[in-house]
């Protein structure tokens, strides 16, 4: 009887030592890793494809040759995205150049970054009148200014621009903030107020999307004062609103083209 029972487990033993010595080999598997990144890479999910080769050298570090061949296919990947995100850059480019061509630039010695001014909009052309100024720089950042240019003192702290029912209405800013200027000269007041950090989004949108409406805007204030919006400063919002989006698009790509890059550097 124990020999019976011996020869059991015997043989039970050496069943499992076949079972398990059958099974797929670490190089095989990391095979079967390369295969599936293959299939999801076919169907434009680079992101887990590249993941799936990733596991490769952590889970069976000792399939030399699968681990070479993951991290030539992550590069042939990584290339590929390059060549597409360059073209859609070059291409960004190209609208940079047409659109810019409604501005001048600009870079003080306290600027971050070049500063895109509206032709129509220059300083020459609007310092003795009331108007809603655009300000845009290269990083895309867009905002307004309400400039306000008179006998008497508004105070005012946000504008809103209409059209009959429509309208849109920059957040306040107050008095003692420091985006709100004053000044005085022979007998003339000068308000700028400037909507900064998303307080005129609406406004610039709104402006950029009925350029073909009679548009009116009210500065708010102590006083209250009605200018119409002169068809150039409405055209200089669309025009900035429009190029920000490219300027916005293109800094976005820079920042995935120099991670690419590197990625590619890494994978020589």
């Amino acid at each position: 009887m124990k020999r019976v029972y011996s020869s059991a487990v015997f043989f039970l033993g050496l069943m499992s030592v076949l079972f398990v010595s059958c099974g797929p080999s670490p190089s095989e598997k990391a095979a079967q890793q390369i295969n599936r990144a293959e299939t999801l890479l076919s169907q434009g999910d680079t992101v887990k494809a590249v993941q799936s080769l990733d596991s490769i050298a952590k889970s069976y570090p000792e399939a030399v040759v699968q681990i070479k061949q993951a991290g030539e296919m992550k590069k042939r990947i990584f290339v590929a995205e390059l060549v597409s995100l360059r073209a859609q850059r070059d291409s960004l480019n190209e609208q940079i150049n047409v659109l810019s061509k409604n501005f001048t630039t600009k870079k003080g010695e306290f600027d971050q970054y070049m500063q895109y001014v509206p032709k129509r909009q220059s300083v020459n052309r609007s310092w003795d009148r009331s108007f809603i100024q655009v300000h845009l720089d290269a990083s895309g950042r867009i905002y307004l200014s309400s400039n306000y240019y008179g006998d008497k003192w508004l105070n005012h702290v946000a504008i809103r621009v209409y059209d009959g029912k429509l309208d849109a209405r920059t957040d306040t800013v107050p008095l003692n903030n420091v985006n709100n200027h004053h000044s005085e000269f022979l007998d003339k007041k000068w308000e700028q107020v400037s909507y900064k950090n998303g307080k005129s989004d609406d406004v610039i949108k709104f402006i950029a999307e009925h350029t073909d409406l009679k548009l009116k805007a009210v500065f708010l204030g102590k006083r209250y004062y009605y200018i119409v919006l002169e068809t150039f400063d409405k055209e200089a919002v669309k025009n900035a609103y429009d190029l920000s989006l490219v300027l916005k698009a293109k800094n976005k790509l820079d920042k995935q083209i120099k991670s690419l890059e590197a990625k590619v550097k890494e994978t020589n």
